[in-house]
């Protein structure tokens, strides 16, 4: 049997999850107004708990197709509302 070792899966981890970003944050033309729309900033967004947190959380607005679905905190989409507004 294999011996776990955390950090190679929180490594594959990261490696599956950005493997499925909506917004490429490389894309020469990518528009500014996605810097301030970003999961992070949405108050749908809830962080994972543990060191996978740092960088990933669950959407939680059942409006868009990402509810229920762990999301990149740089990545982004169409159902962004601030956390300070309510929708």
């Amino acid at each position: 049997m294999t011996q776990f070792d955390p950090e190679d899966h929180r490594t594959k981890c990261h490696l599956r999850w950005s493997s499925q970003l909506n917004r490429d944050v490389d894309l020469p033309d990518y528009p500014d107004k996605w810097r301030e729309e970003q999961c992070l900033l949405c108050r749908y967004y809830m962080p994972l708990a543990g060191p996978m947190g740092d960088d990933y959380g669950v959407c939680s607005n059942a409006a868009v197709p990402f509810d229920g679905r762990v999301r990149f905190e740089h990545d982004g989409c169409d159902g962004f509302v601030p956390a300070d507004e309510y929708p």
